[in-house]
């Protein structure tokens, strides 16, 4: 039997291609200091996933990503674009966990589909057999790289539930409105 050949895609980099954490915190402390600004701490208290069905997950073994070392947490967790929670990389540690609440969370699936429905997310993890982790590396146009963890669940799933007719040719995902409890909404910058 001749082994099979594994076409690597342009996205699959190698690991060589991955920017080493201490090169990129480098450059975050250059950009501090120039006042751009990155602060540390978590988006989320631990204790407050979206979903708590299915936790603790497991991770997809081919997700590995064997000799990478993860970027620490406090790194993953303090240095995003959460707009909802404002415009600043620093802004959504401080303003996300003050009075949204995660649970319940329901979810609407509609549209081209054979199954439409609402349901509650935690109901929708165990549907589909539960949340599962991969190992990402991302490479942000700003110029930065982390390897993270990413907890969820498969679109697959989710698209393979829902049984979409012959002639859908799109997803659309509607994300949550909830300007009381995030200044990003309120805000006049972005449509």
């Amino acid at each position: 039997m001749t082994p099979r050949k594994t076409t690597k895609h342009s996205w699959q980099l190698p690991d060589s291609a991955v920017l080493p954490e201490e090169q990129y915190l480098r450059r975050r402390e250059f950009l501090r200091i120039v006042g751009l600004g990155f602060m540390g701490s978590a988006i989320f208290a631990d204790s407050l996933p979206a979903a708590t069905a299915g936790f603790p997950d497991s991770l997809n073994s081919s997700f590995k990503l064997d000799g990478v070392k993860l970027t620490s947490e406090d790194s993953i967790t303090s240095y995003n674009n959460f707009y909802e929670w404002g415009f600043g990389k620093e802004e959504p540690k401080e303003l996300s966990n003050k009075g949204w609440k995660t649970e319940p969370w329901t979810l609407e699936i509609g549209g081209l589909c054979a199954n439409p429905r609402k349901i509650e997310v935690n109901d929708l993890v165990k549907l589909v057999g539960g949340i599962e982790r991969r190992n990402y590396r991302h490479r942000c146009v700003e110029a930065w790289s982390m390897v993270i963890p990413w907890d969820g669940l498969p679109l697959a799933k989710l698209i393979e539930l829902s049984k979409p007719d012959a002639s859908a040719k799109f997803v659309r995902f509607i994300s949550f409105l909830d300007p009381d409890a995030c200044p990003g909404q309120r805000s006049s910058r972005l449509p």
